[in-house]
């Protein structure tokens, strides 16, 4: 079911917003060569703590994870771009690593990730990293009111293919509120003027993700964790957005 806030909830939204960018901010800052995975989710779990949030990862079990997640923040690393598991891994130079959190606060979700490189970077993975923004701030600028989700779907992919990068719709944007995921899905490709209306109180999740020369993708033996299916790195960009009558609003802001 997909639910419209009004004005007074979607204020109600905006410390969730700001912690999650908060804690992407600190995570990444932290995200330095000989890092572990691990500290990088043991720093998230502390400051969930301190705040009095809600994970919304540690219990979350779909139907296409293996088993609860465990940990708290996904930490996708070269030719893992989505639900990244953190595991016992020290990050090397030279790594693209995307930290993808959502967290509950007073009762309501915000959802949001980012790409970084590690140490030295590689010209293409900054073109990827960069692709993935771009698409992003084209699909938050066509999330207006009166549109269609497949307006954002089309602004993103206008972005990918004027790259070069073919385009997953398996996993994509997602409705947001009281839950972390709901409806409407929003791929990240489709056909401008089709699909659900962009109704003021509509919150949504984009998110573009991109491969570097593929778009499949398999799941990893850990259950979670997906990579391309050729080991080519994926980068990711991520914001939850509200739609209201002046334009899209975006909670998840740095």
């Amino acid at each position: 079911m997909i639910e419209l806030r009004t004005p007074a909830e979607i204020e109600q939204m905006r410390p969730a917003g700001r912690f999650v960018a908060d804690v992407l901010a600190q995570t990444s800052a932290a995200a330095k060569v000989g890092v572990n995975l691990l500290e990088l989710d043991a720093l998230a779990h502390e400051l969930i703590r301190r705040r009095g949030a809600e994970s919304c990862y540690i219990d979350y079990h779909p139907s296409f994870g293996a088993s609860p997640f465990g940990k708290v923040i996904c930490t996708s690393v070269n030719d893992a771009v989505l639900h990244g598991l953190p595991h016992d891994y020290r990050l090397q130079d030279g790594d693209l690593l995307t930290l993808d959190f959502a967290a509950s606060v007073d009762g309501w979700v915000a959802d949001s990730a980012v790409s970084v490189v590690v140490g030295t970077p590689r010209d293409q993975d900054l073109r990827l990293i960069e692709t993935t923004r771009r698409a992003l701030a084209a699909g938050i600028q066509a999330a207006q009111p009166g549109g269609k989700v497949g307006d954002i779907s089309a602004a993103i992919a206008a972005v990918a293919h004027a790259e070069g990068y073919s385009i997953n719709t398996q996993f994509g944007g997602h409705g947001v509120g009281r839950t972390m995921h709901g409806d409407p899905h929003v791929p990240n490709d489709g056909r401008a003027g089709r699909g659900y209306p962009l109704r003021p109180g509509l919150v949504i999740a984009i998110e573009p993700w991109f491969l570097e020369t593929t778009d499949e993708i398999y799941t990893d033996k850990d259950g979670w964790t997906l990579r391309s299916a050729d080991g080519s790195r994926g980068a990711h960009s991520e914001h939850t957005i509200a739609i209201t009558p002046d334009g899209p609003l975006v909670l998840t802001a740095p």
